[in-house]
């Protein structure tokens, strides 16, 4: 291990200083978001030798739609949290721009008092493109919040619709929010993200407590519904673990402590019967193929065969001269000198 790393993970890892600590995971999770060839290799080091200080932590998973409410709700159970003794990281996911490529990253203005706690660290990442409601690199802030010794790393997405599950692959328990009056029975068995969910929280439950009332019965159903059908995670875990569905208000702390009492309850139950082990093998693996999927693709980008060719495929599709499907293929054939470049007649 070089020394510039051995003294960025003494700063990680010490807990005495927060300020110093929370410098020191801003600059780590900045170096493992660079692009740069020389600070890659010097993330995947630091993350190495971050590896033996993590898995320690509870990793929650925040979702919903729009407006539902998850800075609240976070601000709310980050403060509940910390009132208990446990120190609380925040990974904010804010969407990026299709237009100018930009990010607000408000977070931190919108959950003002938890970030004014020395016991909390949030960090906003822009999405930058990528799909899913995180950021390319939440599994690598995750573990460097871990080796900060942080008790419950929440992963806030992006306001997302039914097909964004990525925070399910990098979380211990995925929990969903939703508002008393987000739809019909037959909306609420609909596949995606609703069928992944470990725990459904109803929020902004004040607001019309009638209509609350009746999500929570209609989720509940459709919930068991899809658990029967074999449809969903849970269903090979039996009677272990059932999907819970509670209504809160987050504006005005109630429920909170039925919610953490659930999260509680799930962490130990997955953790007696091994499925939290399973489920993060998995998660690894998984990350691990992804990562190779984006190495693939940027490695075929930079080829020098296939740069030189994508100007001449590019107008021609573009000019209608030749299907895509076609020049998707002589570009992936390039790399062997088997691609030819249609010629318009």
């Amino acid at each position: 291990m070089s020394a510039e790393i051995a003294e960025r993970i003494a700063a990680i890892t010490q807990t005495g200083a927060p300020a110093v600590q929370r410098r020191a995971m801003a600059k780590a999770i900045t170096l493992l978001e660079s692009t740069r060839a020389d600070h890659r290799a010097l993330a995947d080091e630091l993350l190495t030798a971050l590896l033996p200080h993590t898995g320690k932590s509870l990793r929650l998973g925040i979702s919903g739609v729009p407006g539902v409410g998850k800075s609240t709700f976070i601000e709310t159970l980050g403060l509940y949290l910390i009132g208990k003794g446990l120190r609380v990281a925040v990974l904010a996911i804010d969407p990026s721009s299709t237009v100018s490529g930009g990010s607000i990253l408000g977070d931190k203005t919108r959950m003002e008092q938890l970030s004014m706690r020395p016991e909390a660290y949030i960090r906003p990442s822009p999405s930058s493109g990528t799909l899913g409601g995180v950021a390319e690199k939440t599994r690598e802030a995750t573990l460097v919040c871990e080796a900060a010794g942080y008790d419950v790393v929440m992963v806030e997405t992006v306001g997302v619709g039914q097909s964004e599950i990525a925070v399910h692959g990098m979380t211990d328990m995925f929990c969903l929010l939703q508002l008393p009056n987000a739809g019909d029975d037959l909306q609420a068995i609909k596949k995606g993200v609703m069928e992944l969910a470990d725990l459904v929280v109803i929020n902004k439950a004040d607001i019309d407590p009638n209509a609350a009332t009746r999500a929570q019965s209609q989720i509940t159903s459709s919930l068991r519904l899809l658990g029967m059908h074999g449809g969903h995670d849970h269903a090979a875990q039996g009677a272990l673990w059932q999907p819970r569905v509670i209504q809160i208000s987050a504006l005005l702390g109630q429920g909170v402590e039925a919610f953490w009492e659930a999260v509680s309850s799930y962490q130990q139950m997955q953790t007696h019967n091994g499925c939290l082990a399973q489920r993060r093998e998995k998660q690894s693996l998984a990350w691990m193929w992804e990562r190779i999927d984006h190495g693939l693709k940027l490695a075929f980008r930079a080829h020098p065969a296939v740069r030189d060719m994508l100007p001449e495929v590019q107008r021609q599709v573009a000019a209608g001269q030749l299907a895509a499907s076609t020049a998707a293929r002589n570009l992936l054939q390039a790399q062997t000198g088997l691609a030819t470049i249609h010629k318009a007649d």
